[in-house]
């Protein structure tokens, strides 16, 4: 049997991220003390996921939708599956690893679900209107994109159970719009994220604005990621929530500390009680 070479052997992990030898390291080819000091780290994740560096202006507007995502209370699910993990007696990084966990497609998924949204109606309304300018061929592609998925299904990115209307989706929009008008984007899915709500609202009959899932998805598709990504991104934010939280509750000194207080008990829906009486 013929030994591998040290080539093949290299060769069965493939990576473009990073390259290290011996008091070197390089990410993307840049040498990292040169990154140290210099580069955001949300200049540093779009380094990692794209392979360049962001403009300034481009950083500027993925770390404000990083900031965004970060926590939405302890009664999140991620937030307090990794808070009960703590009482549970796991460090914080079983902890933070469990709320991670618990991020899936209906907690934590929608904003990708919203970009993948986003990209079928660019994709349709871009045959005949460059840009999504024109809003009769925007408003005929959000039409085709509602009515494909269905009456009465649910549209990723819009609605709030909890808030009327989100407090975070209005200043994110504004900071596209400037970058809008300074050229860093184009505001085209911001475009199209407005008439998205504007659709709902007709077949509604009611405002049903923008939440947190549908801002971000104009973000970073405005910005050039792919929807999975999306949902990577939202990851890598509400990870810092959870951290927090995790550490909150670590210092609080309480043991195996449920979803609900031990008084509210629970719903038995179960069979009334019985006997079972061998040999009867």
């Amino acid at each position: 049997m013929t030994e591998p070479s040290r080539e093949s052997l290299q060769a069965w992990r493939r990576t473009a991220i990073i390259d290290i030898a011996p008091g070197q390291i390089a990410v993307r080819g840049y040498p990292m003390e040169q990154l140290i000091g210099s580069v955001s780290f949300p200049a540093m994740i779009w380094l990692l996921l794209r392979g360049e560096l962001p403009s300034p202006a481009q950083a500027a507007l993925l770390e404000a939708a990083l900031v965004a995502s970060v926590d939405h209370g302890p009664q999140a699910p991620s937030i307090a599956i990794a808070r009960m993990s703590v009482t549970c007696g796991l460090p914080l990084n079983n902890a933070v690893a469990s709320g991670v966990n618990a991020l899936g497609d209906v907690h934590g998924g929608a904003g990708q679900q919203c970009m993948e949204l986003y990209s079928a109606i660019a994709a349709a309304c871009e045959e005949g209107s460059p840009g999504c300018e024109e809003q009769r061929l925007l408003d005929d592609a959000v039409e085709a994109e509602l009515n494909r998925l269905g009456p009465g299904a649910f549209v990723p990115g819009f609605g709030h159970r909890f808030h009327p209307v989100d407090p975070r989706a209005g200043r994110l929009l504004d900071l596209v719009a400037r970058a809008a008008a300074e050229g860093t984007v184009t505001g085209r899915f911001a475009r199209i994220g407005r008439a998205v709500e504007a659709a709902l609202e007709r077949r509604k009959g009611r405002r049903i604005p923008m939440n947190i899932d549908g801002v971000t998805a104009v973000v970073f598709c405005e910005l050039g990621f792919p929807p999975p990504l999306g949902r990577g991104l939202f990851l890598l934010s509400r990870a810092a929530g959870i951290l927090a939280h995790a550490w909150e509750q670590s210092q609080q000194g309480e043991r195996l500390k449920g979803p609900t207080p031990p008084e509210a008990g629970f719903l038995y829906e179960g069979p009334p009680r019985r006997n079972h009486v061998p040999g009867a």
